[in-house]
């Protein structure tokens, strides 16, 4: 829960308008409507709603493009939002269920349209928790549902979502790639279902990898080992 003190102030003595200034955090809500509440009484409060329907519109449209790009490994039904723990801010910790953040999600539907640069921290997150979600629909539990998630959403964002997966995103590149030239979806390309489609076998060697991890959690733990013992010291750090 996010608690600030401001004062409202005046647009001007003649325009009738008042004014109330956000926090940083919520400054995506700029443009966006809002339904005012007033919640009268001994302690009345105002209550700002904000229109938020687009920013679940954009979870729709990448869960149907990670539907496309995991095609060829199983179909993971149609979007639901009940499957994910929703809040504005990104939450802090999680269990059950899959975090998603409106905030985050209102920054991608802005920079697909050329307002913003994209946020590639919160892109991460977007597309590793909708990966997580579709992870489980195709078998993946815990830990794993998450490693294909993190994978996932590094190929797209080039960002981790946790810095300690160093040995997850070599493994990513070098099992999306496989024998061919294919590049990971671009920014620019996260609604473009052709990109998606042309990533279909690059996801698929990728998820085949995490799936013996599951079946073998031993040989995910060596090969873990192998790869910090070797690696070089600047990619440990």
């Amino acid at each position: 829960m996010l608690s600030i003190t401001r004062k409202v102030r005046s647009a001007g003595r003649t325009s009738g308008s008042i004014e109330i200034t956000l926090p940083p955090e919520v400054q995506l809500l700029e443009g966006i409507e809002c339904r005012l509440i007033l919640r009268d009484g001994a302690r009345p409060e105002i209550v700002i709603q904000p229109d938020i329907s687009m920013a679940e519109d954009v979870f729709a449209e990448l869960w149907g493009q990670l539907r496309v790009a995991f095609g060829q490994i199983g179909e993971i039904g149609p979007f639901s939002l009940s499957d994910f723990n929703v809040s504005f801010l990104p939450p802090r910790h999680w269990h059950e269920h899959p975090p998603l953040s409106y905030r985050d999600a209102l920054a991608i539907h802005r920079t697909n349209r050329s307002e913003f640069h994209v946020d590639s921290s919160g892109l991460s997150h977007v597309i590793t928790f909708l990966t997580v979600g579709a992870a489980y629909r195709l078998g993946l539990q815990n830990r794993y549902a998450l490693v294909f998630g993190v994978i996932v959403g590094y190929l797209v964002s080039g960002m981790s979502t946790d810095h300690a997966t160093d040995f997850e995103q070599d493994m990513a590149l070098r099992l999306f790639n496989g024998p061919s030239d294919a590049a990971p979806i671009s920014v620019g390309s996260l609604f473009n279902t052709n990109q998606w489609e042309e990533a279909q076998a690059g996801f698929e060697r990728i998820f085949k990898q995490v799936w013996a991890w599951q079946s073998d959690p031993g040989a995910y733990e060596v090969a873990r080992r192998r790869w910090w013992e070797h690696a070089p010291i600047h990619e440990r750090e």
